[in-house]
């Protein structure tokens, strides 16, 4: 057996906050409509991965999500221009990700990241 996908999954009772989120600000595509569920995605492919910590690094708090984009500088301007607050960096860390950490509109610790 091999795990072929791993998903995210958010409670919400308002799934128009998700769409501003995930598809405005971050660019993803709605891949999954039910209607009373849905999923954002992209075309590029993924790798299966779930991770564990005692911290974040750098001693920030274990993020819910982590988010590796192509171009942190505009991942940062749409953060910026939707006015969502910056919890930490942007910083270049010793192990080679530049990053920042902002809360999606359910209050999740999310780690944006470009590796370097």
């Amino acid at each position: 057996m091999k795990v072929k996908r791993i998903m995210a999954n958010i409670r919400t009772e308002n799934l128009d906050k998700a769409a501003a989120f995930y598809r405005d600000i971050l660019g993803m595509e709605l891949i999954m409509n039910h209607g009373w569920f849905q999923t954002y995605g992209s075309g590029e492919q993924m790798t299966v991965q779930i991770s564990f910590g005692t911290e974040g690094g750098s001693g920030t708090p274990v993020p819910d999500l982590s988010i590796e984009v192509d171009d942190l500088d505009e991942a940062l301007a749409r953060i910026e221009k939707h006015a969502v607050p910056i919890e930490y960096g942007p910083v270049s860390e010793p192990w080679g990700v530049r990053r920042f950490y902002v809360r999606d509109p359910f209050g999740k610790l999310l780690n944006i990241l470009e590796h370097e």
